[in-house]
């Protein structure tokens, strides 16, 4: 879906709206995950549906770039393992254990953890400021989960978050290895979501699936909502449109308005899950979540790199979307 670049104040606008579009479409997921897995679905089986779901709605792209398979099986495989089945299900995992805001903001811990993996392992040096970004993060989560308590959360819970973030690292260093010229993102988006279809096939058996709570309503801060209506948003709108729109607006935007659009996902998150579930957050938790935030952003904007990026490059306003925007780089 080629969109043309433009630097008309009407361009940023519409690229504005989208990206917040994408964020709200991102961060309603876990909401609308969390009553139909209260309402008896297991979580493995709610991120089956919601991939394979998406996968069938962005069928025609992946029949459209039918050659990606050939021309890059290794990536379309790592995305689809990493950024649709691994950190779907861990975070769908997470947030029946614990908070939507909670488990979205430990995941956030994903840029400081890139920036260990540069250190430590890549021994590159990184900056002051990305350093600096990295323990603003773990400072802040030492709020989120209220380390002074003995930890107030399922401990589980916050390990299988914390999984969902070991994901995006996975599938962000991965894309600093492979991508290429000619790499239509939507195209990896659709092969991804069949790659990770397949495998959470597997994984979570859906023939043993309780169809009949599909057929019912589930309670969202007591009141009842048909489970079919909630599935759609999660296929439709937490996944389709937000990579769409995702992937659409970050044409149009600048780098530094695409990094603050991407934390605005938790933001987003946590504000739907305080008005819609009823989970509320304390004001520690609350300040430490901002921590996080601006930490991970500060982490992910100074993280040092490898080579200089042209100005038309734009980084996607998530970081799932940043390793396709690092495919289409081809870095």
């Amino acid at each position: 879906m080629p969109v043309p670049i433009t630097d008309s104040s009407h361009g940023r606008g519409l690229g504005l709206s989208l990206a917040l579009g994408s964020a709200l479409a991102f961060g309603g997921s876990g909401v609308a995950a969390k009553p139909l897995i209260e309402a008896g679905l297991d979580p493995l089986h709610v991120v089956w549906l919601r991939v394979a779901g998406a996968a069938l709605v962005m069928l025609p792209l992946a029949v459209r770039h039918r050659d990606l398979p050939r021309r890059r099986p290794a990536l379309l495989a790592g995305f689809g393992l990493l950024a649709v089945a691994g950190v779907q299900a861990c975070y769908f995992a997470a947030i029946s254990r614990i908070p939507v805001g909670v488990a979205l903001l430990v995941e956030y811990l994903a840029p400081a953890l890139v920036l260990g993996w540069v250190r430590f392992v890549q021994r590159r040096t990184v900056t002051r400021a990305a350093a600096f970004g990295v323990v603003l993060a773990a400072g802040g989560l030492a709020c989120v989960v209220e380390v002074w308590a003995g930890l107030s959360f399922d401990a589980l819970g916050l390990a299988l978050a914390l999984a969902a973030a070991c994901c995006q690292v996975g599938y962000f260093v991965l894309a600093d290895h492979g991508g290429g010229e000619g790499v239509d993102p939507l195209g990896v988006i659709a092969y991804g979501l069949l790659v990770g279809a397949g495998l959470l096939t597997v994984v979570a058996r859906p023939w043993e699936l309780d169809w009949s709570v599909l057929a019912g309503s589930a309670r969202m801060n007591g009141t009842q909502v048909p489970a079919a209506a909630l599935l759609a948003w999660i296929v439709l709108v937490a996944t389709v449109l937000a990579y769409v729109t995702g992937v659409v607006s970050v044409r149009r935007l600048s780098p530094q308005v695409a990094g603050v659009v991407a934390c605005l996902e938790a933001v987003v998150a946590t504000a739907l899950a305080w008005v819609l579930l009823g989970e509320h957050l304390s004001v520690p938790q609350v300040a430490g979540g901002v921590l996080v935030l601006v930490g991970a952003f500060i982490a992910q904007s100074s993280a040092p790199a490898k080579e200089p990026v042209p100005e038309r490059r734009r980084p996607y306003p998530r970081l799932a979307q940043t390793f396709i925007q690092l495919v289409e780089e081809g870095r």
